[in-house]
Parts: structure tokens; C-alpha cells; sequence
């Protein structure tokens, strides 16, 4: 039995295919984070199977993932061949089952087809456990899914090794998009950052902004270059190259180049219907015959730009402009990066705060008392997969944080509305918890203690005499790091410049696995 995966629209699936030819939209929504990037792995082991899900599929049931490209069947090796011929039911979006011929030399190639349901994940469980008698009839013994090009690359591969253990899944991997862009634009793939805009917002983006940083989008559609185009020159990155490659691997593959403000120019009026034609590095374009290498420099006769094909991928090596801001993912952004009413952790604090509470890829902050969300925020831009909870009791700074999250790349970021300790019941554990306010509510630093479960990391700062009295308190009880930071700016004083001192922080840091058997409401 054969799953065909053309498409994973549900916004609970794990991982997201490339929407090329390649590398079709199969959507993901992790756990709260932020985008995902290449490199950055996926939240939470891969390896280990999903319990409730893998109890709903009879035991013996195994599945072979199989990678296929725009090339169709031409492009499957014999052993994927093999695999599709023997399929007692193909399952897949038309497209995809379109790309496997129905017969070979008078052969039917693979039983029954069905194009299966959207959004998928829901439906998964059924149609596993409801075709594992007729594959097991059929003399196979596996269920077989055939993806978009690579399935461990943002696919469905992922998804079902997460959810049934990777002893019950085998792939058959397919060049993915990331490879064929590459390839056509003369990149080293290890020195290439990727987002999926696939049911992901494209702000995500935003992080993974750096100057000469190579990054490829894969797009959810085909107004995502033109939306992706405008996201660069309002991050004062629009002269930056920007390069769509429209369904890599296909006979029909075509790309083409010109500089972000002329894509933002272009999408504003009726689209030109040219033939497909590459426009390369240097502002020139040409048709270019689809496996062909984008050269660098190339010079040929200017044509217009032509609307993209929805299965695209984007390539941009950002130029910023002279007067484009500067954000760095390490933490310690300029105040002014965040829209705040003052009720923001300063610059230099912050700074220090986020390294006492040392972000880890895939791990979970609890930001109490959140403000404008600005150590949330810096938290999952120091990783893809780093997740954090703001939680907020005033509204107006609640939506200011989501404003402030989306800004800056991160728009995953959850934000709870409501005032600690109450609003934190129900909330996944966190590893590390950080309080920038709110620090003598009754119950509070219990309350984030006990979530802790006696690991991981608690970092608390306190600028009124209450605050620090307390923090002062809990650290002679349970030890820990207990600091004074301040800071001061030069100002003018008459004349001459001098020193202004901003308001001294305390800073407690706790580490609850040092103390396991300590109880607080017992001290």
C-alpha cells in the first residue's frame, strides 16, 4: 500500500514539506515556536513514537516513506519502483497520484487509488488501521507513503516517525527542494538557512535576516515571493537579489531574479505572461533549459518578470541597506526594537537575564509578568526551536507583545492573558521561568518553583525594596546566584557629560535541581 502525501494542510501536523515540484506544502505546526530553520532539528526526539497515536495502529503495521519529485515515476530509483508497483492502494492529493502512470508494459502499477482527505493528520489513524488488511491480503506487509521529494526534510517523514517510532517507519529519500535550488544557484547547502512559510506565518522570516546570510523560503503559494519581497524592503533589505525557482525537478522548471523592490513593483500591477525564463545574479535574464546551472554574472537580454507558479522556492543573500537596523540573534537587542510603554527589561539587563537563563534549542520559557515580551521574544530568536509562554495580565500589553513577536520573527510566541499564579495552571512545564514582574503576588515564586518539578532554571529580577526583600528571602532559604546590576549612560550635565545611573536590578538565580528535596512553603 502506498500513501501518496501531497499535502499535510491540517495545522497540528509536525513538519512541513517544500512547496515545489520537490517539495510540496505539507504543513506543520509545531508546539509553539517560532519558524522553523534548517539545522535548528525539530521539537522533541523524532525517534520515539507518539503513544496514543501508535496505539490505534495494529502492531504489525509498518510504513515506507518513499520521496518523489516533479519527474515523477522517471525519477523514482528500482527499489521505490518496486515499492509503488507492489501497493495495494495508493493514497494521495490528484497531482501526486498523477505522476504515477496506471499501467506498465500491460502491468497495473500499485491496487486502488484514493485521494485522501485534507487536513490529514485527524484522518491518519483510519487510514492506516483501515488498509492494513488489504496490504497484509496483498501479500505487503508495509504501508508505504509516497512525499514530496525528501520526507525528512520539513515532511511527513517526520510527522510518522514521530508519531509511530522510527522502528516502524522506512524512507526512501528524493532530492529535496533545498538540493535542486542549490544546485541551480551554485549554493553549498551547508551554508544555506531554510524557513517554511508552508501554514506558517512569514514573518517567522524576520529572524533568520542577516546581512550576506544565504536563505531560501519555502513558499506557501504563489504570493509569497511578492509578500516576502516586502517584508525585505521594509527591513530596509530591497536591492537584496531575490531568485524564485518554480517546480524544481519538473520539465516546466523555470526561475528568474531581480532585486526585492522590483518583485514588490512587479506584484503591484498585471503580472506579464512571459515563457518561462531565468533572470540571473546581475539583473539580466534569459530562458534557461530546466537542470541548468543559474550562473553567476551572466549577461543576457533583460525580460520582464513573470507571476511565479505556486509551487516556488525563494533564494535572497540579504543586502541591507546603510540605514537597515541591525538584529543579531544573540540577545541584547536595542530597546527601540520593541514597542513598549516602559514596562521593558532594558537592554544590558536583558542581556544578563538571558544569559543566567540559557536557552537551550527545543526547550520551553515561562515569561511572568511579560511586558512588552522582550526576554519571550529573544529567547526564541536565539533558536528555531526554543518555545516560550508570555504571560500578561494587561490586555493592551498583551497585544502589544503580539505585535512585538511578529516584528521581530517570532510569531509563534504564546501569550496567556491573565495574572499569575492563577494563569499559569494547565500550562505545559516549563524549563526555565523567568519573573519581570508581579514578584510579591501571594503564591508566585511557589507557584513557578513547584512548576519547575525540581529542574531547570528560575531567574527572577526586582526593582522596588518588596521585590528585593523577597528575592533576598527565598535566597537564603535556597542559595542560588543573588546579584546587583546596574547600569549607566553617558548624559549631558550643563556643559559637560557625565554619568546618569538607571535604576539598580536585583537578580535572584535558582537551579531547583540542586535543591530537589527543599519544599519553600515548608522553610
Amino acid at each position: 500500500m502506498i500513501l501518496l502525501a501531497d499535502a499535510l494542510r491540517s495545522p497540528v501536523v509536525s513538519d512541513t514539506a517544500a512547496t515545489s515540484a520537490t517539495d510540496t506544502a505539507a504543513t506543520s505546526a509545531t508546539a509553539p515556536g517560532s519558524g522553523d530553520v534548517t539545522g535548528s532539528g525539530s521539537p522533541g526526539p523524532v525517534s520515539s513514537a507518539d503513544s496514543s497515536f501508535a496505539d490505534s495502529i495494529p502492531s504489525a503495521v509498518r510504513v515506507t516513506v518513499v520521496g518523489i519529485g516533479a519527474d515523477g515515476w522517471a525519477g523514482l530509483a528500482p527499489t521505490a519502483r518496486e515499492v509503488v508497483r507492489g501497493a495495494a492502494v495508493l493514497f494521495g492529493a490528484d497531482r501526486q497520484l498523477a505522476l504515477v502512470p496506471e499501467r506498465i508494459d500491460g502491468q497495473p502499477v500499485g491496487g486502488r487509488r484514493v485521494s485522501w482527505p485534507s487536513p490529514l493528520l485527524p484522518a491518519l489513524p483510519r487510514l492506516l488501521a483501515g488498509h492494513a488488511g488489504t496490504g497484509a491480503q496483498a501479500g505487503q506487509g508495509e504501508l508505504c507513503v509516497l512525499a514530496s521529494g525528501d520526507p525528512m526534510f520539513f515532511g511527513i517523514g517526520t510527522t510518522l516517525v514521530r508519531l509511530l517510532g522510527a522502528h516502524r517507519v522506512r524512507v526512501l529519500p528524493h532530492p529535496s527542494s533545498l538540493s535542486l535550488a542549490c544546485a541551480r544557484l551554485g549554493w553549498a547547502v551547508d551554508d544555506v538557512d531554510v524557513v517554511s512559510a508552508v501554514g506558517r506565518p512569514l514573518a517567522q522570516v524576520q529572524a533568520a535576516l542577516a546581512p550576506r546570510r544565504r536563505l531560501l523560503v519555502l513558499s506557501s503559494d504563489r504570493a509569497t515571493p511578492v509578500e516576502f519581497a516586502t517584508l525585505l524592503v521594509g527591513r530596509g533589505y530591497g536591492e537584496s537579489l531575490l531568485t524564485v525557482l518554480d517546480r524544481l525537478g519538473g520539465p516546466d522548471e523555470a526561475y528568474q531574479s531581480a532585486p526585492a523592490s522590483a518583485w514588490v513593483e512587479a506584484g503591484a500591477r498585471a503580472w506579464v505572461r512571459a515563457p518561462a525564463a531565468v533572470e540571473h545574479p546581475g539583473g539580466a535574464a534569459s530562458a534557461v533549459p530546466p537542470g541548468s546551472a543559474v550562473s553567476q554574472g551572466s549577461v543576457v537580454p533583460q525580460v520582464p518578470l513573470r507571476e511565479p507558479a505556486d509551487l516556488n522556492v525563494v533564494a535572497v543573500e540579504p543586502v541591507p541597506t546603510p540605514s537597515a537596523p541591525h538584529r543579531s540573534r544573540t540577545p541584547g537587542l536595542p530597546d527601540d526594537a520593541f514597542e513598549h510603554d516602559g514596562q521593558i527589561t532594558r537592554r544590558e539587563i536583558r542581556a544578563v537575564t538571558l544569559a543566567r537563563l540559557g536557552p537551550v534549542p527545543g526547550e520551553l520559557l515561562w515569561d511572568v509578568g511579560s511586558g512588552s515580551g522582550s526576554i519571550a521574544i529573544e529567547w526564541m530568536r536565539t533558536h528555531g526551536t526554543c518555545r516560550a509562554i508570555a504571560i500578561e495580565p494587561r490586555a493592551e500589553r498583551a497585544d502589544r507583545i503580539r505585535r512585538n513577536a511578529t516584528a521581530l520573527g517570532v510569531p509563534a510566541l504564546r501569550i496567556v492573558p491573565g495574572r499569575a499564579p492563577e494563569a499559569l495552571a494547565g500550562l505545559p512545564a516549563p524549563d526555565a521561568v523567568f519573573i519581570g514582574g508581579g514578584l510579591t503576588t501571594p503564591g508566585l515564586l511557589d507557584a513557578c518553583w513547584a512548576a519547575l518539578g525540581g529542574r531547570g532554571r528560575l531567574v527572577a529580577n526586582a526593582v522596588t525594596l518588596e521585590s528585593e526583600a523577597l528575592l533576598v528571602s527565598w535566597h537564603a532559604r535556597l542559595g542560588g546566584d543573588l546579584v546587583r546590576l546596574s547600569v549607566s549612560r553617558a548624559a549631558p550635565i550643563g556643559g559637560f557629560t557625565g554619568w546618569r545611573p538607571a535604576r539598580p536590578v536585583t537578580q535572584w538565580t535558582v537551579w531547583p535541581a540542586a535543591h530537589r528535596s527543599v519544599d519553600p512553603s515548608k522553610m
